[in-house]
């Protein structure tokens, strides 16, 4: 009977999409583990510890853009996936979970392995479902198929992408042994489904700039003198020729980050600014915008949203189609919930003229004198760091994937890389921004793309992961962890706090020095691992295929 119901369920999420599920074995869940593992169209990857688990499912669906299911005991199991839940709400990512649990009757009395996992994700996830004890009749078999279907829309976006909790209670027998009249179904639409086609499917409305929008936003542009774009995380490379279209036509700078995608790849990069972190931290009043219009996420760089909140009379323009309120500025005159592609598009037939020429030549010119400092800087030895991340961009080749920390390495990454013809995808975990997880995410999302991948973590960051190395050193997929080992937090060197508590304080709390042996967990887990002391050793160190790259960082 479970089988069977299970069964039912995961065969309408493959017929609906899925293509990758992880599974961290469990008793509890063994019909809905056995039912992943026996459908052709699902891809199943074994992870035993549901934290790295979470995070690997995490970082393969925001690569792929597609659902991906997760699968656990239960108990405490399902709490080690909340981390990654978290991130994927606040990163609109597509996650199914799937929880298996004790039936009703076994709840609450002191049975083993149980915990109260009803609505456990709390409202960090798009749609909770008890699913409940059901047998395997028409009834139930349809139940199990619908709930699939539902859950595979709401976590694909209904109308924002997102994580999904199915919380599937069991009873005995758990193993896949035939039981005579089990399954009672006797339609054919209960026992097979529409065969081809998931039994419901949700299609999206149309996501195009309404008569409304449109006016409001050739109003806004009309009036505008001093346009710039902002371009923060995106998670595929679709902008990239819209914005730097409309960018042409309007005579505006674009100021993007790494993860918008547009600061690298083949696309033209003229008119796009790499270092406007640098400027930004001494802003020129001659560069202050007067309209910005934004695609993706707020840009990570401090400096940035500080100078850009402190313009009086700033209108906005958000190009959201994802229905979330990214918008820390809190001042936005539009959020536009319409396809960024087809809304750019529509821009650019709005544009009267170029009438920010000067402004867009302000712009360029103090990109190139930044660029030169940043590049004197990093030439010159002041930032090891700068220099990792310089030599790393050259490392990669096109079709690369780079999957990046928060902390001080998303951070560096912005300030330092400068903008390349490769044609490079850039990732990061930046709705929670937290450090946790990273190294599973990078796997997953190598998993899925089957691009050559390249992790890029603090020491801290490595120490909240270390589990994961068990992944990496099962990769199918060349995937390089390079940990940037200043031995502690460097980034808590930049707050107030540094200066107001005494050394040996500052020492303990905030910057937490490990002296964790890097080389030993490689080897623990089975990972190939190098050491390197120079930055100019990373080529060779990247020829060893799937790896764990020390750099020790001076303080």
């Amino acid at each position: 009977m479970n089988t069977a119901l299970a069964s039912a369920m995961i065969e309408e999420l493959a017929r609906s999409g899925v293509s990758r599920a992880v599974v961290s074995p469990g008793s509890r869940s063994t019909p809905l583990a056995v039912a992943l593992w026996r459908q052709p169209e699902i891809d199943v990857t074994i992870s035993v510890d549901e934290r790295s688990a979470g995070f690997f499912a995490l970082g393969a669906a925001q690569a792929s853009r597609l659902p991906v299911v997760l699968v656990c005991t239960s108990g405490t199991a399902a709490a080690n996936y909340h981390p990654a839940v978290a991130e994927a709400d606040l990163s609109a990512v597509p996650l199914i979970v799937v929880t298996a649990d004790r039936p009703p009757e076994l709840r609450d009395i002191g049975a083993g392995q149980t915990i109260d996992q009803i609505k456990l994700y709390g409202s960090s996830v798009r749609w909770f479902c008890e699913v409940g004890v059901h047998d395997a009749d028409d009834a139930g078999l349809l139940h199990f198929r619908a709930t699939a279907c539902r859950a595979f829309a709401a976590a694909s976006g209904d109308p924002r992408p997102g994580p999904v909790h199915l919380n599937v209670p069991l009873r005995d027998p758990l193993a896949p042994v035939p039981v005579d009249e089990a399954v009672s179904a006797r339609t054919r639409l209960a026992l097979e489904g529409r065969a081809e086609h998931p039994l419901s499917e949700v299609l999206p409305a149309d996501a195009g700039l309404s008569a409304d929008a449109s006016r409001n936003v050739a109003d806004l542009i009309s009036q505008s003198r001093r346009t710039m774009i902002l371009a923060g995380r995106n998670a595929t490379d679709s902008l990239r020729g819209p914005a730097t279209a409309f960018a042409s036509a309007a005579g505006v700078p674009i100021l993007a980050e790494p993860t918008s995608q547009l600061r690298c790849g083949p696309h033209d990069r003229s008119l796009v600014v790499s270092a406007y972190d640098r400027i930004a931290s001494g802003p020129d009043a001659e560069l202050a915008p007067d309209l910005i219009v934004r695609v993706g996420e707020m840009p990570t760089s401090k400096a940035l949203r500080t100078w850009l909140g402190s313009i009086d009379n700033l209108r906005q323009i958000v190009i959201d189609p994802g229905y979330g309120w990214n918008e820390p500025l809190r001042t936005a005159d539009l959020l536009i919930r319409a396809d960024a592609t087809t809304t750019l598009e529509a821009m650019s037939t709005m544009v009267d003229g170029a009438p920010g020429h000067d402004f867009l030549e302000r712009w360029m010119e103090a990109d190139l004198t930044a660029a030169a400092e940043i590049s004197n800087e990093v030439d010159e030895g002041r930032s090891p760091a700068g220099a990792v991340h310089r030599i790393l961009s050259e490392l990669h080749g096109d079709g690369s994937l780079v999957y990046t920390a928060s902390s001080m390495a998303i951070r560096d990454q912005e300030h330092y890389v400068a903008g390349s013809g490769h044609d490079l995808r850039f990732l990061s975990n930046r709705g929670a921004n937290g450090i946790d997880g990273l190294i599973a995410s990078g796997i997953g999302a190598a998993a899925a793309t089957g691009r050559p991948t390249t992790v890029i973590t603090g020491d801290l960051g490595l120490q909240h992961d270390l589990g994961s190395l068990a992944l990496l050193a099962s990769s199918p997929v060349p995937v390089r962890v390079v940990v940037l080992n200043d031995d502690g937090g460097r980034i808590f060197s930049r707050l107030p706090q540094k200066q107001a508590m005494d050394a040996g304080e500052y020492e303990a709390l905030m910057r937490t020095p490990t002296g964790l042996d890097f080389e030993a967990a490689a080897r623990t887990f089975g990972a190939a691992y190098r050491r390197v002391s120079d930055p100019s050793m990373l080529p060779e160190a990247f020829a060893a295929g799937s790896v764990l790259i020390e750099i020790p960082i001076p303080d």
